[in-house]
């Protein structure tokens, strides 16, 4: 039997989801205690629930998320916000030493990917379709750069990568909240917390946004967004392949360096943040739980090595170099946890990583400058050309 949802009844599910993610994360100390975000758990248990529908024969859900996309894009609008070179300039080597981090691991990724479909003897094409387009990249880069490896002959690619980035996208945060917690623990970082406004408790903050500010923010966003749709297309017309989104990154951060530095009007960036933080937990809740867990199962023995090794590679990446690399604090442990997302997933998911984290311990305002700015920005470019690169070598 096939269920199909509507647009609005796959949004309100998303959200039904979400619940059963909160529920089972205060039920369960081990998804609480590792970090694990809440979107993450109900997506993945929901998912479970489908694929035993679907291979039972019971039920298949066809879903309408069409409006997955403009939650994406809404989210890396409000992190294109974020851009603000005045701001930039205090963090200039944080970034710089995150975005060092970030190339060196979508450069790792492709190694390591074709390196052991040349082991296994497998198209090396295949190898990186499961490197940084899918890891790195996320499934946006999956989906745009797979057609063109198919192209080059690799059979197949589109569907090894996307299925390379459904799992980056579940294992990048399981990962993430062990690695960030043996990390805090074995360098005793909470006893050296340092004190002062930077580490502003949720108690501390004022909630209460003013509704006019809401509107004017969110006026802002859709403006950047229309903006960036054009920009996207003139980039696809002139033959840039790009994710959907770097166009509305781009034209919002335009819109708030031009309130920098004109000084004509104002980007409320807690206004921007929270409807970021809204349209981020939607829209991982709808991809999440619109997995389709059976299609994996049907992935070939070598490609579940290749996902082992890329796994691994993360995994000592994350904690031996990114961390270091970018200081070796409390921090640096938020970075890194963000790190396990945005290098095996998506920046949605680093942020959701990141969240997570600080929700159990306390802020880290450096991290959630940095993070956006290199995996929402800066990698998608670098790693664009790392991806040309390796397919010009190899086609």
């Amino acid at each position: 039997m096939n269920i199909e949802l509507s647009t609005i009844q796959t949004i309100a599910l998303s959200v039904i989801v979400l619940y059963l993610g909160k529920f089972l994360n205060n039920t369960f100390k081990f998804l609480k205690n590792n970090c694990i975000p809440e979107a993450v758990t109900g997506g993945t248990a929901f998912s479970i629930i489908t694929l035993i529908g679907h291979e039972a024969g019971f039920f298949t859900i066809i879903f309408e998320d069409s409006l997955r996309d403009l939650f994406m894009i809404a989210f890396f609008t409000t992190v294109g916000f974020s851009a603000s070179l005045k701001l930039l300039k205090k963090a200039g080597i944080p970034v710089l030493m995150f975005l060092i981090a970030s190339v060196g691991l979508a450069l790792f990724q492709n190694i390591i990917g074709v390196g052991m479909a040349e082991f296994l003897h497998l198209n090396p094409l295949i190898g990186l379709a499961t490197g940084s387009m899918s890891t790195t990249g996320g499934p946006g880069t999956a989906g745009a750069f797979g057609p063109i490896l198919e192209g080059y002959g690799a059979k197949g690619a589109t569907l090894i990568a996307m299925a390379t980035a459904t799992y980056a996208l579940i294992a990048g945060s399981i990962i993430a909240g062990p690695i960030a917690n043996r990390l805090i623990k074995r360098h005793k970082l909470l006893d050296t917390r340092k004190s002062g406004a930077i580490y502003e408790t949720a108690n501390e903050k004022n909630d209460m946004i003013k509704g006019s500010l809401i509107s004017i923010g969110g006026f802002q966003v859709i403006i950047a967004m229309g903006i960036g749709s054009l920009i996207s297309k003139f980039l696809s017309d002139i033959g840039i392949v790009l994710p959907s989104y770097i166009g509305s990154m781009f034209a919002a951060a335009l819109i708030r360096n031009l309130s920098d530095f004109s000084g004509k009007f104002e980007i409320n960036m807690d206004v921007i943040n929270v409807i970021g933080s809204f349209t981020l937990t939607i829209f991982l809740s709808m991809t999440l739980m619109s997995f389709k867990l059976w299609e994996l199962k049907e992935l070939a023995g070598p490609l579940v090595l290749m996902l082992l090794g890329q796994t691994i590679l993360i995994t000592l990446f994350a904690y031996f170099i990114t961390f270091k690399l970018t200081g070796k604090d409390y921090d640096a442990v938020v970075i890194t946890s963000g790190h396990c997302g945005c290098g095996f997933g998506t920046t949605p998911k680093a942020l959701a990583n990141m969240e997570a984290l600080t929700a159990k311990y306390f802020p880290s305002p450096k991290a959630f400058f940095v993070i956006p700015i290199v995996g929402g920005l800066f990698i998608d470019f670098f790693n664009a050309a790392i991806i040309t690169f390796f397919m010009n070598i190899l086609k």
